[in-house]
Parts: C-alpha cells; sequence; structure tokens
C-alpha cells in the first residue's frame, strides 16, 4: 500500500506503519498520527493534532458488530458500514456502499445501495 507523492504531509507527522496505509491526492495537519490499515483518499483534509495529540486507547473505541449471514456473496470493492446485516443469501454488488440492513436472498448495489428484487423473485 503505498504513499502517493501528491500526498501533503504537515510538520510532525507520524505514520508507524507506512507499509501498511494507502494515502493518495490528500494532506494531513501537523502532528497528526496515522496508524496501520487506513485509507485516506484523494480531497480529504485530515487537521492539524487530531485525537488532541494523544494515540487513542481502547476506552476512546468501542466495537459494533458487522453481520454477513450464511450464503450471501459480496462484490469486490464493496464497502459495508459498521452495524449493518448482510442476510442469507443476499447478493451485493461490486463497489456498492452498503449503509442499511439487507434483507436474506435480496440484492443490493449503487453508492448508497439500493435494494433491488428478491433473489427468490428472479427464479421465478
Amino acid at each position: 500500500m503505498p504513499i502517493s507523492t501528491n500526498v501533503v504531509l504537515g510538520q510532525g507527522v507520524k505514520i508507524f506503519q507506512p507499509e501498511l496505509v494507502d494515502l493518495y491526492g490528500c494532506a494531513l495537519g501537523d502532528d497528526t498520527k496515522v496508524g496501520a490499515i487506513v485509507e485516506i483518499q484523494r480531497n480529504a483534509f485530515i487537521g492539524r493534532r487530531s485525537t488532541e495529540g494523544r494515540l487513542q486507547t481502547e476506552q476512546g473505541w468501542h466495537t459494533v458488530p458487522t453481520r454477513v449471514k450464511c450464503g450471501a456473496s459480496i462484490g469486490r470493492g464493496a464497502v459495508i458500514l459498521a452495524g449493518v446485516t448482510i442476510g442469507g443469501g443476499a447478493l451485493i454488488g461490486a463497489g456498492a456502499v452498503v449503509t442499511h440492513d439487507v434483507p436474506d436472498h435480496h440484492i443490493a448495489k449503487g453508492v448508497p445501495a439500493r435494494l433491488g428484487p428478491s433473489v427468490l423473485e428472479m427464479q421465478l
């Protein structure tokens, strides 16, 4: 994962594991800290001293479960937001951005993802 040459880095920016980030076309303000497995996309701007200069601890985070039920298929590059449930046998289109639950055996596609017909209806 690269750090593109068109990334603007402020003073004191720390990227702890540069081999595990993907930064392109963005700007990071002074004293920003970037952890592993982060992607910051084109035209994004991160302000200076995010998290007031302190690394977040476990107390600063909470997990939100995301569920993918049996038999669901997710196309390449799809984004599933935290807390969403993908129903059993559902199909998620490539590149879709899924912001709401997808019922069992339904198709979701687009940005943001919209529900299509039931897979079972299509088989009739």
